[in-house]
């Protein structure tokens, strides 16, 4: 057995990639998107048509909207070929607006629905780990909209998501990672770091255990890995979204993995409950400066991608 199949074992293996003529190799039960990764994909060539017929088909439409059909596009493609779940993104310029949030959810979910899918069963709807996204996805959850919140790196945010009751959460492994990597400078050690002991690998399995000690049903998923150690360290995790490239090297290796993560062990634990209201989860954050910095940056970043996404198309459409 070779070491993505013993992870299946445990955990549900999610691809995160807007290259779907690469699903069908990996075969993962679910699969994420974001801007960047779609940014990618429609800049090679049997990806671009895509944006161009999307483009030409809603020629005159806002460009907002073209992007959440394009967005949409994709994810209908990935649904052909998984059997499980998409997750599709929230502009992330709206990260800091909870009704445009809620609204902009909305419009994505009546696109899937337009194209026949059991939106509830299928698609999660992908939000930035704010005050205000996290608002939003409990507002998009009490009506049946099913979430995904990203660009999570903190305790904090995780104890919020899991209050708002929303269905999976993302902690980022691999940008926390570089974050305290880059911290460290010369002082970092490679092998002192890794595994057990990469400080992305301890953040989630903090919230692993909280999550599983409190009995709260909020699924965690694993997310921006950089190597396949840190994927090894989390095997048991709900889910663990793994690029292609990543995928590839744990299909290709058969060296015997561990059970890293356990949820009957982890639930016998006595972590006592915690709670934020905002203001305290504000300054939560504001203490965390790992957390502050990442959510800060990833949200830029998105945005920036986004906006490129737009110059293609506005180049497409003249």
């Amino acid at each position: 057995m070779n070491q993505l199949d013993a992870l299946r074992q445990w955990t549900t293996v999610v691809a995160d990639t807007g290259d779907f003529k690469q699903l069908s190799i990996s075969k993962p039960q679910d699969a994420t998107t974001n801007p960047s990764l779609i940014l990618k994909a429609v800049q090679k060539a049997e990806y671009r048509p895509l944006l161009d017929e999307t483009v030409k088909a809603h020629a005159g439409k806002p460009l907002d909207e073209v992007i959440d059909r394009l967005l949409v596009r994709f994810g209908t493609e990935i649904l052909s070929i998984i059997p499980g779940r998409v997750s599709t993104e929230v502009d992330a310029r709206l990260s800091f607006d909870t009704a445009a949030t809620v609204a902009r959810g909305e419009r994505i979910v009546a696109l899937y629905k337009a194209e026949g899918i059991d939106t509830e069963k299928r698609l999660l709807i992908k939000v930035a780990s704010t005050w205000e996204g996290i608002e939003a996805a409990r507002l998009l959850e009490q009506k049946g909209i099913r979430t995904n919140l990203t660009l999570l790196f903190s305790f904090a945010q995780a104890v919020a998501c899991g209050a708002a009751g929303v269905q999976l959460i993302s902690p980022f492994v691999g940008r926390i990672y570089d974050w305290y990597k880059k911290s460290a400078g010369a002082k970092w050690d490679e092998a002192a770091s890794a595994g057990a002991n990469d400080p992305g690998v301890k953040s989630v399995r903090e919230i692993f255990n909280y999550y599983k000690q409190q009995g709260i049903k909020t699924e965690v998923m694993g997310a921006s890995f950089r190597n396949v150690g840190q994927i090894q360290a989390l095997a048991g995790c709900d889910l663990l979204t793994i690029s292609p490239e990543l995928l590839a090297e744990l299909a290709a290796s058969n060296e015997p993995l561990t059970h890293a993560l356990d949820a009957k062990a982890a639930a016998s634990g006595t972590a006592e409950k915690v709670s934020y209201d905002e203001a305290g989860f504000r300054f939560a954050l504001n203490e965390d400066a790992m957390a502050t910095e990442k959510l800060a940056e990833g949200i830029r970043a998105f945005a920036a991608d986004a906006v490129k996404l737009e110059k293609l198309m506005q180049e497409s459409g003249k």
